[in-house]
């Protein structure tokens, strides 16, 4: 019994000549999902910016309220807009 499970437990360590190697993809098996409905719109800052979100009017905290366009391509999530 100890023969048997020390034969598995050698034929199941990475460095042995019986495990099947690892083989790297020549192409990557998901693709990045592309948008395809979105819309450029002016940010406060001057630059054009390509949003997928729907235009929401957030509150400032000294009162009165912004416009913002919500999940813009890029790391930000909502950018104020120019008027």
């Amino acid at each position: 019994m100890k023969v048997l499970a020390t034969l598995l437990l050698s034929l199941s360590l990475p460095g042995s000549p019986f495990s099947p190697r690892l083989r790297t993809p020549s192409e990557p098996q998901a693709k990045p999902q592309a948008h395809k409905a979105g819309q450029w719109y002016f940010a406060e800052t001057g630059h054009a910016v390509f949003c997928y979100g729907p235009v929401l009017m957030v509150k400032h905290p000294e009162g009165g309220l912004q416009r913002v366009a919500t999940f813009c391509k890029g790391d930000r999530t909502m950018v104020p807009l120019k008027d």
